[in-house]
């Protein structure tokens, strides 16, 4: 296992931004964490990385090569990991040329060889010809897709077994957020990389992700393989997230909406957090807390398929 996290927990002034989050990443493999915006995917990375705000601690643990990074200091906990922004215009030095920012991540992580020549090496191999022009031009004179593709390039050339992506496709047109996600995970089968991919959006996972965890209010409610939570998905959350794509609608029809909003971390909801907007709850959803069993917490979902011996699932009841 490339990245092992297990029961990993946000606190900031006493409330629990993420609650009991585990996370298995392997290389080769790309593993999407999916929710909407509050769920705590981007915390729980930033937990793994020691990049936390001010005064929050996370508690659990993340493993990587038998080093527990939670309590690892300086670059031990970094080793071996990238992370990619979601906004690469503010997350490029808008100063420094393309070629200055991969040349000096170069410098600090191999620092022997033609440093310019694998700069554009990896600008060829995050899919930008001509990588030799490039190199001189600023952040601003390229466009979004661009832009992307140089944050990656960047984050490659410190050699991670781990990269992270948060949001990579936010900031991009439609027509580009499919490159970018298959390029990630052709980067992933590649060079033997396990992504760790965080995105709101539960359909754009289909053809990128092998793994996917859906989060919500921090907590994971729903988590396998990214053919089977799409297909049959088990937990209600789950089912109205797929069912709230556009382009599965019909003409005429409105979509179909969950009543109210993510709640904040300082609202205290006994047993499910998902009960005050799920279409389904029952009484026990209102006093115990559903525990994550055969990669779903919810109490109304029944057991896989395979481990019944039955035919097809069910979804909910």
């Amino acid at each position: 296992m490339t990245l092992s996290v297990k029961s990993l927990g946000v606190l900031l002034g006493g409330h629990a931004l993420v609650d009991d989050f585990s996370l298995e990443l392997k290389a080769g493999e790309v593993h999407a964490v999916v929710g909407e915006s509050g769920s705590g995917k981007t915390l729980s990375a930033l937990a793994v990385l020691g990049l936390l705000p001010e005064g929050a601690e996370a508690r659990g643990s993340a493993q990587r090569g038998g080093v527990e990074l939670l309590t690892a200091q300086g670059p031990l906990r970094r080793a071996g990991l990238s992370m990619v922004l979601q906004e690469p215009l503010s997350a490029l030095n808008p100063v420094l040329s393309v070629g200055d920012q991969l040349v000096e991540t170069l410098s600090v992580h191999r620092k022997a060889g033609d440093l310019r020549a694998a700069a554009i090496a990896l600008l060829g191999e995050v899919g930008i010809p001509e990588g030799g022009q490039r190199l001189g031009m600023f952040p601003h004179q390229l466009s979004g897709g661009q832009r992307q593709r140089v944050s990656i390039a960047c984050a490659l050339a410190a050699g991670p077994e781990v990269l992270i992506a948060d949001e990579p496709t936010t900031a991009l047109d439609a027509s580009m957020r499919g490159v970018i996600l298959t390029l990630l995970k052709t980067l992933a089968k590649e060079r033997s990389l396990a992504v760790w991919l965080i995105t709101h959006d539960l359909h754009a996972v289909r053809g990128a992700a092998d793994q996917v965890t859906v989060m919500y209010a921090g907590r994971v409610v729903e988590q396998g393989p990214t053919a089977r939570v799409l297909e049959s998905p088990r937990h209600p959350y789950t089912v109205a997230l797929l069912a709230s794509n556009p382009a599965a609608a019909k003409p005429g029809v409105p979509l179909p909406t969950l009543a109210g909003a993510v709640p904040l971390a300082r609202e205290v909801i006994a047993g499910c957090r998902f009960h005050p907007r799920c279409p389904k709850v029952i009484d026990r959803c209102r006093t115990e807390r559903p525990a994550l069993i055969e990669g779903v917490a919810c109490h109304l979902c029944l057991p896989l398929p395979a481990q019944r011996g039955e035919g097809r699932g069910e979804g909910p009841a």
